[in-house]
């Protein structure tokens, strides 16, 4: 339901109304309901609300692509082994997707002078906890 109440937002010309939203999925779900999914797609960072009148008008915090990106780092922060679930993610990536982010972890680096001064170590660079990697544990395949 989140999916199509956000959808729905996408569609509006500009802030758009619990009630707009309803009216736009066709009124088989109640007004509470659509109110309940976009409290919590705000408390999630999803959208955006502000005061018009006695009611809030809603907006998408982002385009589709910057959502799917937020959804991916929540299941990653909810993650206690962060090594262990980007290593599995980058291991199945396709020959295509693995040169994109490639190219786009290299665009990132040149354009954040402090990722360039980052801490490194002799096996190169640490990780997050300014460890090395361990030998032989090359991720970046």
């Amino acid at each position: 339901m989140e999916a199509q109440v956000l959808a729905a937002l996408h569609e509006a010309s500009g802030p758009a109304t619990a009630a707009w939203v309803q009216e736009r999925l066709g009124g088989d779900l109640a007004y509470t309901t659509v109110m309940t999914i976009l409290s919590r797609l705000h408390a999630k960072q999803a959208v955006t609300r502000e005061r018009s009148g006695r009611a809030y008008a809603w907006t998408p915090a982002a385009d589709e692509a910057g959502l799917a990106a937020l959804r991916m780092r929540r299941v990653l922060d909810g993650e206690p082994d962060r090594d262990a679930v980007l290593t599995s993610f980058v291991s199945t990536l396709s020959a295509h997707d693995e040169q994109l982010l490639r190219a786009l972890l290299d665009r990132a680096t040149a354009d954040d002078p402090a990722t360039n001064d980052g801490p490194t170590t002799a096996d190169g660079p640490a990780s997050a906890d300014g460890s090395a990697a361990e030998p032989g544990t090359d991720r970046r395949r």
